[in-house]
């Protein structure tokens, strides 16, 4: 039994997802994580998947998603490494305002300075408003409110609003 990463990426359609789905399903793959989304009209999606059937044979049986040339798609076997429960505390992290360069480089990288992980990360642009949600886990030795303090600084920096909250169990 191996896992594979499959990305499909390019112009969105109707029925991309059940087209890769079910010949995925055909080798006899299970589908154990995944992740899917529209980027300003580009469907983009990655699964992890496992099974018995090779990278070459995944691959093969992908090949007419990208036939017509509006779709990539990549097959990579990936080490079975199976998630933990997380060291650390949840925590919700969102940020909004005038879009411009940086502001997702500058607010995670305040995040990592503290060892803090970014687990899952969305990014909107809706006219000029940016807005940033992201799922991260920081170590339980972080001192939350220095965090927030720091996350302030680089969001007057950026000319952003950013809160911090943790999370409820139920939102993950």
């Amino acid at each position: 039994m191996t896992q594979h990463a499959i990305t499909v990426l390019g112009h969105d359609r109707p029925g991309i997802i059940a087209q890769t789905t079910a010949l995925l399903a055909d080798l006899g793959l299970n589908i154990e994580d995944t992740s899917m989304t529209l980027l300003r009209g580009h469907f983009a999606m990655t699964l992890v998947c496992a099974g018995g059937a090779t990278e070459g044979r995944i691959a093969g049986a992908l090949e007419e998603l990208s036939a017509d040339g509006t779709l990539t798609v990549t097959v990579r076997e990936v080490p079975d490494e199976h998630a933990g429960a997380a060291a650390g505390a949840p925590y919700v992290l969102t940020v909004h305002g005038g879009d411009r360069p940086g502001i997702v480089s500058t607010v995670v990288g305040v995040v990592a300075e503290v060892g803090g992980n970014v687990t899952d990360l969305t990014t909107r642009l809706s006219g000029d408003l940016y807005v940033l949600l992201a799922e991260v886990d920081l170590p339980t030795t972080v001192d939350v409110d220095a965090l927030r303090a720091a996350l302030d600084s680089a969001a007057d920096a950026l000319g952003v609003g950013v809160t911090l909250r943790a999370a409820e169990t139920d939102e993950l």
